[in-house]
């Protein structure tokens, strides 16, 4: 062990704080970069993957809000040194919270500043002491210190968790298996459509024409262009309209107008043969007005008295 030196462990104090910031910056920069990884292998359907490396970035989170926590108490230490300085074999309670962290989670970070100060405090205080706290005995040790240093494998909820909020970060679409299952489940007695096409009404009066059984609507008789298949089709269009409404109105939805059905070609083609047909008939005349009654029977009278005073 080092022995104690009040001018070294304020060096190593300042040190150490300057350490920990720039740690806490390079840590955090790999992440921001690893989360651009996750998001691409999202984007890419690898999700295994992804929850593998989300793993490693809430270990690397825990270990920043370690080093958060140490830069804070070696802060605390610099400003309550003159307590720290007292020769004692045991810390001053203003001081004693720091003093046990740095010696119990020093030998797990990988700067070399607080594993000098931790030999330092180990030599001021005592073998007895340094054991005491690296056993943890009467819970000397903070709680919070103690619990980023546990090693353990992230529950699902919180790797979904980070999984949805890198997508929703960079603008990845992806559903989370959990909330899918949970909007599978809760369709009811209408298998999910209802709920499923809520906010989508016209879908939902498709999907309720793909209900209707084929036996309700009977055959089209004749060709397409037969009065007879039209007055139908619109008689059967009539139908389904109204067992759309009857079963969105059941179901508590409101269904829009659907779209006219657009006219076929061979209704175009029927229309185009009429009007040529129309084109290319022979002008009939137009039928000579009838006699009056009574004319024709005048006009022969004086024809004959026409005749008979040319003969004198």
């Amino acid at each position: 062990m080092v022995p104690w030196n009040s001018a070294k462990a304020k060096v190593q104090l300042r040190l150490g704080v300057q350490r920990l910031r720039t740690l806490q910056e390079k840590k955090q920069a790999q992440a921001k970069a690893s989360r651009r990884d996750i998001a691409f292998l999202l984007e890419k359907g690898k999700l295994e993957t992804a929850r593998i490396k989300v793993e490693n970035i809430i270990n690397e989170d825990i270990y920043v809000e370690l080093l958060e926590l140490l830069e804070l108490y070696c802060e605390l230490l610099i400003s309550r040194f003159s307590l720290l300085d007292q020769n004692v074999r045991e810390p001053d309670a203003g001081v004693a919270e720091g003093v046990t962290s740095i010696i119990f989670a020093s030998p797990r970070t990988e700067l070399k500043e607080l594993h000098v100060l931790r030999d330092l405090l180990m030599h001021k205080y005592g073998r007895d002491f340094a054991l005491s706290v690296m056993d943890n005995k009467d819970e000397c040790v903070p709680t919070r210190v103690v619990t980023k240093l546990k090693v353990e494998t992230p529950s699902k909820e919180l790797v979904d968790a980070y999984l949805r909020e890198i997508a929703k970060g960079y603008g990845v679409p992806w559903a989370d298996p959990a909330s899918s299952k949970d909007d599978d489940g809760d369709g009811g007695d209408d298998g999910g459509v209802k709920s499923k096409y809520a906010a989508d009404p016209f879908s939902y009066s498709l999907t309720l024409i793909l209900r209707i059984p084929k036996k309700n609507v009977p055959p089209l008789p004749g060709s397409s262009n037969s009065r007879d298949g039209k007055a139908l089709r619109r008689s059967t269009r009539g139908l389904c309209d109204h067992l759309i409404s009857a079963e969105a109105r059941s179901a508590g939805v409101r269904t829009p107008k659907l779209p006219e059905v657009p006219p076929s070609k061979s209704d175009d083609a029927s229309s185009k043969a009429a009007k040529e047909e129309e084109k290319t008939a022979p002008v009939q005349p137009a039928p000579a007005p009838a006699p009056a009654p009574g004319t024709v029977n005048d006009f022969d009278a004086l024809a004959a008295r026409f005749a008979a005073l040319k003969k004198r």
